[in-house]
């Protein structure tokens, strides 16, 4: 089996900068860091965030009230 082309590593850039981004984006407009997108990779903790962002108050919310 060949190493990995340069290809599939554009490829692999392009597929997760397509997830990242609109994940970074979302993040800031709640009113989180965008640092937090980095946790949407990660397998178990991306579930528990989703959870927390759909049933949660955001800091926005907070802040028009």
């Amino acid at each position: 089996m060949a190493g990995l082309s340069p290809w599939h590593l554009m490829i692999t850039l392009i597929v997760f900068s397509g997830y990242f981004v609109p994940v970074w984006r979302i993040v800031r407009k709640a009113g989180y860091p965008g640092v937090f997108s980095l946790l949407m990779l990660v397998p178990i903790v991306n579930l528990v965030m989703l959870w927390r962002f759909a049933f949660s108050t955001w800091p926005v919310e907070k802040a028009a009230r």
